[in-house]
């Protein structure tokens, strides 16, 4: 399975430097999305795939092998989970979430 790893080339990135590997991995469709649904506690993969929507089976196994293999969610007897790793991201993560609200807000205010 490939997945970004930094030192290796990645989008953006010839050198593969941390941040490059690790905004690639997050800019793969539903990651950030897993992750964030993740937050709110264990999930089975019937339930990520619920919160997901429209993302198919196929996408949702991939993506979750890729965030395993990253070491930000793990499998537990409750279903997928975030590692202590995963935890981190998502905290450092959720201040742009609440940033990018209100950026979104100068190009429709109804957001």
């Amino acid at each position: 399975m490939k997945f970004p790893i930094p030192g290796q080339p990645v989008r953006g990135s010839k050198t593969g430097k941390p941040i490059m590997a690790l905004l690639d991995l997050l800019g793969r469709s539903w990651a950030m999305g897993i992750i964030w649904y993740l937050n709110e506690g264990p999930g089975t993969f019937r339930k990520i795939q619920e919160y997901s929507e429209s993302i198919s089976p196929t996408t949702l196994n991939k993506r979750i092998k890729e965030l395993t293999a990253a070491g930000l969610i793990e499998r537990t007897v409750d279903g997928y989970a975030l590692t202590t790793q995963g935890q981190e991201l998502y905290r450092l993560m959720e201040p742009l979430g609440l940033w990018a609200r209100g950026w979104a807000k100068g190009f429709n205010d109804e957001l």
